[in-house]
């Protein structure tokens, strides 16, 4: 599998040529070229960013569709922790569990029970490698992905754990192997996602091998039919729950943090302030913490794109409905052969992908490159270029991606100068120069330039009205 795999695709047909996208991606994966937004696969991070600001819904996550569990013979669902914040006046998880049963699967495996083993393990490692703190914790796929690709130095401090669904999927496969006799092949194990970040992971996971997942589904999707069946329960449905308040907690940001009894960690959420956490580690600004936790989306999973409920509303019907539940279900005693389930399989590996040359000297000289082109450019990050700041568009200028006249501004300044020395130029011809025609034959050429960039010019312009309009229309 491609380890640029991507959930967050493009649909060219809707996309309108605005830079509201290039503006908030994170990692500068998008850029305008030709009236139409193209994303970079090695420098996109499936945070799902663009889908949240795009006003024309041209950026969508891809993610699997309950008919394509038809093919297998018994299934079982993975609901995510964000998944009970979804509904009003909900008391009991078993009523959703149930629901769930209803609506066709086998079989449900909380994947918050799996996350009060992980948060049992990741006790222990911390306690077992005082020498790597802080630990950053792994839960997040988008995370994980930002620090493989700008963040190498922080590699070392991810938490070598499989994520919670991760742990459900193997644990969740090997139960339904026992209890069915069915080989692996015809179990399908179904993830409910809050976010298309997990479609990602699935596909091309950092960590391990192969993910025992086999397919993701959006809450919004299964959303309205869960609710039907739901209704459908009744008020004492049979208790098939596995999960306490650590496990439920993982669905809002700080949850996590919550379940390692210790105050000395630090929870952040929303992937602008996430980055701004990682840079302050790779400065070495945080002393005497034990655990970092990192949410792309704000709130945490409950903010996931692929959600229906306002995050901060989610956040509080989680917190109401762990109120009366116990600590915790599950623990690591009681299970077997833990180095099979728990532990990465692979380290993951730094990908320089924004690396300007194949070598340090290379990377040097084009770095110079791109110094001198900042101080050329106006420094105005407006993005009228189609990239999203002045040394972006450097950046692309040395690649070979781009060029000087992208920028409006830039393209303005030579054309003034370039008026003046046609100016010069036809008075020289006045005078009488006797080199008059081939002066004339130069001339014309200038012209011609001229007419060339005034149009190039004249065209973007309208475009940055146009985009102006679309703004105000949306407004």
């Amino acid at each position: 599998m491609d380890k640029f795999y991507h959930s967050v695709r493009l649909n060219e047909e809707l996309c309108k040529g605005c830079i509201n996208c290039i503006k908030r991606c994170p990692t500068q994966a998008i850029r305008v070229r030709n009236g139409k937004a193209r994303i970079n696969s090695k420098f996109c991070i499936d945070c799902g960013e663009c889908i949240r600001v795009c006003p024309h819904h041209a950026k969508r996550a891809t993610y699997d569709k309950m008919e394509d569990l038809k093919q297998y013979e018994y299934t079982v669902a993975l609901p995510a922790p964000s998944l009970y914040s979804q509904f009003n006046n909900l008391d009991d998880v078993n009523i959703v569990l149930n629901g769930l049963l209803m609506m066709g699967f086998d079989d449900v495996f909380e994947v918050s029970a799996a996350a009060e083993l992980v948060s049992e393990a990741t006790r222990e490692y911390i306690q077992s490698n005082p020498h790597k703190l802080p630990v950053i914790s792994t839960a997040c796929p988008s995370v994980v992905r930002l620090i493989r690709v700008r963040f190498p130095n922080l590699i070392s401090n991810l938490l070598p754990l499989n994520p919670p669904v991760e742990v459900a999927a193997i644990l969740a496969a090997r139960k339904a192997v026992k209890k069915t006799g069915l080989p692996r092949e015809k179990i399908g194990i179904a993830f409910i996602s809050p976010c298309p970040s997990k479609v990602t992971y699935v596909k091309a996971p950092l960590g391990t091998e192969k993910s025992q997942v086999d397919k993701v589904l959006a809450i919004k999707d299964i959303y309205p039919q869960l609710l039907s069946c739901m209704k459908a329960v009744g008020a004492n449905p049979p208790e098939i729950g596995m999960s306490g308040k650590i496990g439920v907690s993982w669905g809002r940001s700080g949850g996590e943090a919550s379940g390692l009894f210790t105050e000395e960690y630090l929870a952040a959420d929303g992937i602008e302030n996430v980055i701004r956490v990682l840079e302050d580690m790779e400065d070495q600004k945080f002393s005497n913490l034990k655990f970092v936790e990192l949410n792309a989306c704000n709130g945490g999973c409950v903010g996931g794109i692929l959600t229906v409920e306002n995050p901060y509303v989610a956040e509080v019907k989680l917190k109401r409905l762990r109120k009366y539940m116990p600590v915790a279900r599950r623990h690591m005693a009681e299970e077997t052969d833990k180095r099979d389930w728990i532990h990465w399989t692979r380290q993951v590996e730094y990908e320089p992908v924004f690396s300007l040359g194949d070598n340090m000297m290379e990377s040097f000289m084009k770095l110079n490159q791109v110094e001198r082109l900042c101080r050329k450019l106006p420094g105005l990050d407006c993005g009228s270029c189609g990239a999203p700041t002045c040394k972006a568009l450097a950046e692309d200028i040395v690649r070979g991606e781009a060029s000087e006249t992208d920028c409006v501004y830039y393209l303005r300044e030579n054309l003034h100068r370039l008026s003046e020395e046609v100016s010069i130029l036809a008075d020289d011809i006045a005078l009488g120069n006797a080199e008059g025609h081939e002066m004339i034959r130069v001339l014309s050429e200038y012209i011609q330039r001229i007419s060339d960039e005034m149009s190039l010019l004249d065209g973007k312009e309208e475009k940055e009205r146009g985009d102006e309009n679309d703004s105000k229309g949306t407004g």
